[in-house]
């Protein structure tokens, strides 16, 4: 519900003129710049995105309420305007008035004397922009004493002007691009009371000739803040967030970051309406649920078990993530770098690193899912959408597996640019310095020297760590107690047998050498396993084959590596004999050619 307090924004003067007043300090920071921009006189139209189907704060007095951004709009942003009209391709076209009966029946009887009544206005989109255009036009000619201000709300207008290939342009569409542009670039339109705003929710999904128009603004509506949510709680709990969680308002606050209010709602309404109480752990996986919904499945949040203590050898790169993961904690983000690579042969447990990296944080780990979609646009929408999301999140572990395949580069062809717009989204992010320490990027590969420098440059994926098979028995060893530990395997005090190194065997070999073992036991009705069901699975199982492959994986680890002291000894000494490197890049190329004669 709208409050009945005095609008803030007031129409301005047929001249160019400043606000007749400063904006209220609870006015929110889109709202405030997109009341800058208008006044500036640079634009009349406007793209707002994001989180546009969210609550919007306003007080009213000493209460707090709470509306939809098209109500805060005709409310807040255009309250004094004479005329705002709304128009979807659902409801068609409509005079707004907010809950103020007399705004609306005086702006009725404008409207109904100009175009009929409101049952004869059109539906049609193109009919409802001609029919504008001619209203606005007239309005121009008015004298400046008898011109309405007017502003005009579409809402999903990502389905009015959506983004195209000029093909599709041709068939119809052009037309309400060319309406759009024109009023945009319009300086008669820059001088009076006109504004347009388009709301879509994807910015992507919308034409990409509108947004490239240096006439038009386009303005994010991020996720709630804390400050925001901690301000909404007590709505949403009604009247007390103690009756409903085990969490103080602030506490709750702090650890509900990006949800929005309207699922901060549905998860304290449905607490109070059900007498039912938040713990951490329900919260967690209310929150989880809630984020994936939000995120359309594109993500999977995971929150790990485990910890770094359970990482075997890589002791130098244990080191380094454990003094990171530290001073994260500590909160010190300016130390903590921008992302990691994750490099090595498949089986090393990339995976299983990474979410260990973010176990001993304490924070939760993002897994992205494939947001690559057969329509246009919708790829780089799924992308943003899962975007604006991590940066509320934070902070956030994000991992991204396959990431040679998976982000695309700046060369990429044959699907329209979407994969070279994709990468170009993740590199900018990547690079953003604010959200150091907030989103930590975990890129994992057996291929990095498939993916793009840009993404492996100083600044992004900075750190890079290769992995590599056990090299040695007690190794080895402990891998194999580590991974029943991971897979909640008990073993006999003298289970670990000796393993020959020169086998090759991956933690996932050796994992499932562990998951054998159960079986044997199980199988012979016994709970613990023994040294013998653990021989029995050794010699039973089979690893896959070697080949090139697995050859060219780990040359191209050590190649990626930034630091001497992550690789083996053996590496070490390789790298550090007289043309050491350019004989493994030789090696390398010459693998690689053989590979793709091959096929």
């Amino acid at each position: 519900m709208a409050p009945s307090s005095t609008p803030i924004s007031e129409a301005k003067p047929a001249a160019l003129a400043q606000p007749l007043g400063p904006l209220p300090d609870w006015y929110p920071d889109w709202a405030e710049k997109l009341a800058n921009l208008y006044f500036s006189g640079t634009t009349c139209v406007f793209v707002l995105h994001g989180n546009v189907h969210d609550l919007v704060h306003l007080p009213d007095g000493d209460e707090n309420c709470y509306c939809g951004l098209v109500d805060f709009l005709v409310s807040q942003v255009f309250g004094r305007w004479d005329v705002v009209l709304g128009y979807d391709l659902s409801r068609g076209l409509r005079a707004l008035a907010g809950d103020n009966p007399e705004r609306l029946r005086a702006m009725s009887q404008f409207l109904v004397s100009r175009w009929g009544e409101p049952v004869t206005w059109p539906r049609d989109p193109d009919k409802v922009l001609l029919g504008l255009d001619a209203f606005i036009e007239r309005n121009l000619l008015e004298e400046p004493t008898n011109r309405k201000s007017v502003a005009a709300i579409f809402d999903y207008a990502q389905f009015l002007i959506p983004t195209s290939d000029l093909d599709s342009l041709a068939q119809g569409r052009a037309s309400r691009l060319v309406r759009f542009l024109a009023w945009a670039q319009n300086p008669l339109i820059k001088r009076v009371n006109t504004a347009f705003v388009l709301i879509v929710d994807k910015l992507i999904e919308l034409n990409e000739r509108l947004l490239q128009s240096p006439h038009v603004a386009t303005i994010e509506i991020p996720l709630p803040n804390a400050i925001e949510r901690e301000q909404y709680l007590p709505i949403a709990a009604g009247g007390d967030v103690a009756r409903v969680a085990d969490f103080t308002t602030s506490q709750l606050a702090q650890i509900s970051n990006g949800l929005t209010l309207t699922n901060l709602n549905v998860v304290l309404s449905q607490a109070a309406r059900d007498k039912t109480r938040l713990d951490g752990g329900s919260f967690r996986q209310l929150k989880k649920s809630m984020i994936e919904r939000q995120c359309q499945g594109l993500v999977e949040i995971i929150e790990p078990k485990h910890t770094l203590e359970l990482v075997v050898g890589l002791d130098a790169a244990k080191e380094r993530l454990q003094q990171d993961a530290g001073w994260i904690s500590e909160g010190r983000l300016d130390s903590a770098p921008m992302g990691y690579l994750i490099c090595g042969p498949v089986g090393t447990g990339k995976t299983f690193l990474a979410e260990c990296y973010a176990g001993s944080i304490g924070i939760p780990c993002v897994v992205l899912r494939n947001f690559r979609s057969k329509y246009v646009g919708e790829t780089e929408g799924n992308l943003e959408l899962v975007l604006g999301v991590l940066r509320s999140l934070g902070p956030v572990v994000v991992i991204v597996d396959e990431a040679d395949a998976s982000l695309g580069n700046r060369q990429a062809s044959g699907d329209s640019g979407t994969s070279a717009r994709v990468f170009s989204m993740i590199a900018s992010q990547m690079g953003d310095t604010r959200f150091r320490g907030q989103i930590i990027w975990m890129l994992l590969t057996s291929r990095p020297d498939l993916l793009p420098i840009d993404l492996k440059r100083q600044g992004r994926a900075e750190v890079h760590i290769p992995l590599f098979y056990p090299t040695n028995t007690n190794d080895i060893s402990q891998m194999l107690r580590m991974m029943a530990k991971k897979n909640k395997v008990q073993l006999t005090d003298d289970a670990i047998p000796t393993v020959d190194p020169s086998r090759r065997l991956s933690g996932a070999d050796l994992e499932s050498v562990v998951i054998g073992g159960r079986r044997t036991a199980l199988a012979d009705k016994r709970d613990a396993v023994s040294r013998a069901d653990l021989e029995q699975s050794l010699t039973e199982f089979i690893p896959s084959a070697q080949g090139l492959e697995k050859e060219l994986q780990e040359l191209a680890a050590v190649l990626e590596c930034t630091q001497r002291s992550f690789l083996t000894a053996e590496w070490q000494e390789k790298i550090s004999q007289s043309g050491g490197r350019s004989a493994l890049q030789e090696r390398m190329v010459a693998i690689r050619q053989l590979l793709e004669g091959d096929s």
